[in-house]
């Protein structure tokens, strides 16, 4: 199953407690014997397409889609400022840093792990550009480390210099999976994002 996960909602529950998605799992168990499962990971920040497997065959099954780089998965996100091209292919590898005044974050380092994004140009405005995202691969924060690496920071990014103002425009938009039958799911934008993506053309 695919679910559209609402920005700000963690998919596991942290060491300091509080609401997550394992919270709303049991009303999807519908009959069978296991609790569904997430078959990859979002952002708590991120919201949109989550998929879950329902029995642990397809939980397997869909992991090993996952870890074969053939899902196909594509995001939104809202940058400040914008890339002068039109499309393009971000490909610096990331590695994990931390420190005790800013805590852990990822970074773009050449002893990092290959990370690889596509990136179109959807519609600008003006200090801000939609940005349709591809990754190849599936880095913790992606995303989020090529946009800023790039010189723009997705909006509302406050762990890589887009603002905290408005929460997080990244949004998993679609996901297509060859399962059999195929799987193929699209997340409408959630409401802090709908300004943002209106101003850039973006028409529901």
């Amino acid at each position: 199953m695919v679910l559209d996960k609402p920005a700000g909602l963690p998919v596991h529950r942290g060491p300091r407690g509080g609401a997550s998605l394992e919270d709303w799992l049991e009303p999807l168990r519908m009959g069978k014997r296991h609790l569904p499962q997430p078959a990859h990971r979002l952002d708590t920040d991120t919201a949109g397409c989550l998929v879950l497997g329902r029995t642990k065959p397809a939980l397997a099954a869909l992991g090993a889609i996952f870890a074969g780089g053939r899902a196909d998965k594509t995001y939104w996100a809202v940058v400040r400022g914008g890339p002068v091209e039109d499309s393009g292919v971000i490909d610096a590898p990331l590695r994990k840093t931390s420190s005790a005044a800013r805590g852990w974050r990822m970074e773009v380092h050449p002893e990092g792990q290959r990370a690889v994004t596509t990136w179109r140009v959807l519609g600008r405005a003006e200090g801000t550009a939609l940005l349709e995202l591809r990754p190849e691969t599936g880095r913790t924060h992606q995303l989020r480390v090529h946009c800023a690496a790039s010189g723009w920071p997705i909006l509302g990014d406050p762990l890589y210099g887009g603002g905290e103002a408005g929460g997080l425009h990244l949004l998993a938009r679609a996901i297509a999976m060859p399962t059999e039958p195929p799987l193929a799911a699209e997340a409408l934008p959630p409401p802090h994002m709908r300004a943002a993506l209106a101003a850039c053309g973006w028409r529901e």
